[in-house]
């Protein structure tokens, strides 16, 4: 079994990752909040847009709740999603609008966390990938 060990980015209490996001009229990098309390990867509309998804065209949304209440994010297949080296292709990930001041693009959540035998090690920040 591959063991893969990536050190995470730290800001006070809290994660960060880079992810790599393609889309139909180009790429960005990316800085994601490790969240396992969110259910879903969500990316800031304005980043969406600028890699060319329209998100009025989405097919789908979905109900998150946020902490202001409940809100409908617009649901976006990337094609290409790459974080902690692993690639993907055609991710969901959810539009929000974060509010202002955040440091983050997004957050990670468990649904890509989930797909993989990980182990997040706190006191050394780092997270391993089986």
């Amino acid at each position: 079994m591959v063991m893969k060990i990536y050190k995470l980015e730290k800001h006070g209490n809290l994660f960060m990752v880079r992810a790599y996001v393609s889309g139909p009229a180009g790429n960005t990098f990316s800085r994601l909040l490790l969240d396992t309390g969110s259910a879903y990867t969500i990316l800031a509309k304005e980043i969406l847009y600028s890699i060319g998804y329209n998100l009025g065209a989405a097919e789908r949304s979905q109900r998150i709740i946020t902490g202001s209440g409940y809100e409908m994010a617009p649901v976006v297949s990337v094609s290409k999603f790459n974080c902690l080296g692993q690639n993907l292709k055609s991710l969901n990930i959810l539009a929000h609008t974060l509010p202002a001041g955040v440091y983050v693009d997004g957050l990670l959540g468990m649904d890509f966390l989930s797909r993989f035998n990980i182990e997040i090690k706190i006191s050394s920040g780092e997270i391993v990938i089986r």
